[in-house]
């Protein structure tokens, strides 16, 4: 009886392990798809055309400003969800300010080598005016891509001041999903 469940079992070993060598990898990675782009496939950077640049002069209503993402590798990779955005100041007292993110749905977007994909960070600009407790200077911007922990250290080129609002529970600065 031991002989004849030893060899059954065997049989199976042998059945399962062929069925598995039967896809060829080429197949299998095919329906896989791509993979998420990694912060080492990517570039990044501000949007810098003239309806790409945020309105930093006024200080009456909100204005957006966008970071590209291009994949650089040498293979199609996906970007789903929002880039971490740390803005970090100018002045002494203005630290650094995570934003918040929109109530938006992320979408998944592929690119291929050289794709290039953007995201829109919602500013509420004030006036110079404004006393500087109540205004973050940005100087520059720390971008990490969706689901990486490395991020890009990005100048903010645009000059102005923003309202500060980084305990806010609803500000009116906050950054969208990748692809919106």
């Amino acid at each position: 009886m031991r002989n004849k469940l030893t060899a059954v079992a065997l049989a199976a070993v042998v059945v399962a392990g062929t069925a598995a060598t039967a896809v060829p990898a080429s197949a299998a990675s095919a329906k896989a798809g791509p993979t998420r782009c990694h912060t080492a496939d990517l570039k990044a950077g501000f949007a810098m055309g003239g309806d790409a640049r945020p309105e930093m002069g006024q200080s009456e209503k909100q204005t957006q400003a966008y970071i590209w993402f291009t994949n650089e590798s040498e293979r199609t990779c996906t970007l789903s969800g929002f880039a971490g955005v740390d803005m970090v100041g100018a002045q002494k007292t203005d630290g650094t300010w995570s934003l918040a993110r929109s109530a938006k749905k992320p979408v998944k977007m592929t690119l291929g080598r050289g794709d290039t994909v953007d995201f829109s960070i919602t500013l509420l600009p004030v006036s110079g005016s404004t006393p500087q407790k109540e205004k973050f200077v940005p100087a520059k911007f720390l971008v990490t891509p969706p689901n990486e922990t490395e991020h890009f250290t990005l100048k903010w080129p645009f000059g102005g001041q923003i309202l500060k609002q980084d305990g806010a529970t609803r500000p009116a600065t906050y950054l969208n999903p990748v692809g919106m």
